[in-house]
């Protein structure tokens, strides 16, 4: 792997949280607090439509179009973020010898998979087909992927505090 690849993934992880952060900003209404969490967690027609009508409500602003923008752009930021907490436990994994890592970094390749098929499913709510077995695919889909990346990010963290202090303690000895 090329050392510039871990810096490259992860400035790009970054730069996307910023851009989804301002594209998707108006998502967040007195309705929908979590902005566009809470259509990735409606988990049938209803709470989908609650969402949209929520969304529609503001004149001023095209949150549908928002939403779908932000949906797409989360397509870049999936590459971005499912790669980069691969190859970084994939890492960690090796220098610290670990099964269970490796296994980790490929569950955030999963993630990402998970993140596309939920990226469908909000697109065909956001273009106005809406069904309860799109809400409740792309709410289990959302919620494992959470979970994926999650773990990952834990165990990116444990795995450097780890090696970390490995190093030290080896250094003391030697």
């Amino acid at each position: 792997m090329k050392k510039s690849l871990l810096p490259f993934l992860f400035i790009g992880t970054i730069i996307m949280i910023i851009v989804m952060g301002k594209t998707g900003a108006t998502l967040k209404t007195v309705d929908t607090t979590k902005g566009i969490l809470d259509l990735e967690f409606a988990y049938n027609t209803s709470k989908v439509s609650q969402i949209i009508n929520a969304w529609s409500a503001k004149a001023a602003v095209d949150n549908i179009s928002k939403a779908k923008i932000n949906t797409y752009l989360d397509f870049i930021f999936l590459t971005f973020y499912a790669l980069f907490l691969f190859f970084i436990c994939k890492k960690v994994a090796t220098l610290n010898t670990s099964k269970v890592g490796l296994l980790i970094a490929k569950g955030a390749i999963l993630a990402g998979v998970l993140d596309i098929i939920e990226n469908i499913g909000m697109l065909i709510s956001l273009s106005g087909y809406p069904s309860n077995i799109v809400a409740i695919i792309t709410t289990i889909c959302a919620s494992i992927k959470w979970v994926l990346a999650i773990v990952a990010l834990i165990y990116l963290i444990i795995g450097i505090v780890q090696f970390i202090y490995a190093k030290k303690i080896g250094s003391l000895i030697n």
